[in-house]
């Protein structure tokens, strides 16, 4: 049991966290290409994506694994993307900082998303039983390549409106 649950309803609870995190991250992502802060979608983004670190934390387990380093590492560079938005309002430096932290957060989030599609969906499992297959490093090449490009173009166009 976690936080009252059954480890079921916790992993889908987990899940759904995870998932508005990362459709909310691309609306800021896209947001932000724009020039949009959409303020809203930021706010929501960086809970859910807070939680699935610390929800991800609170799974039993009886070693470190790949998903706590991520997850640290995540909780480090959104407590940054914090400082940016809220503590320095995207002033000077502080709006490519955050951009970029941002879009880590997202990518992390994104990448743990496909670590866990290639564990738990049969037919992929099926293309990479250990992970170390070229279906999942292809897959992991794509997403982060798509991120560069997302967070190169985010960065360059980001000049943000007053906030949404």
């Amino acid at each position: 049991m976690m936080l009252g649950m059954s480890l079921f309803a916790f992993t889908l609870l987990h899940v759904v966290i995870s998932l508005i995190g990362i459709a909310t991250g691309f609306a800021v992502v896209f947001g932000i290409i724009s020039g949009k802060r959409l303020d809203g979608w930021n706010t929501c983004f960086l809970a859910t994506t807070v939680l699935t670190s610390v929800t991800g934390f609170m799974f039993p387990f009886e070693k470190l694994l790949p998903s706590h380093i991520v997850g640290t590492i995540s909780l480090v560079v959104l407590a940054v993307a914090l400082v940016a938005l809220y503590g320095f309002q995207l002033s000077g430096s502080w709006r490519s900082v955050y951009v970029v932290t941002a879009s880590v957060a997202l990518y992390l989030n994104s990448f743990v998303g496909v670590a866990q599609a290639f564990q738990k969906i049969p037919a992929l499992q099926a293309l990479a039983p250990t992970q170390s297959e070229a279906p999942f490093l292809v897959a992991q090449l794509a997403l982060l390549g798509v991120f560069l490009l997302l967070g190169t173009r985010a960065t360059k166009n980001f000049r943000p409106a007053a906030a949404v």
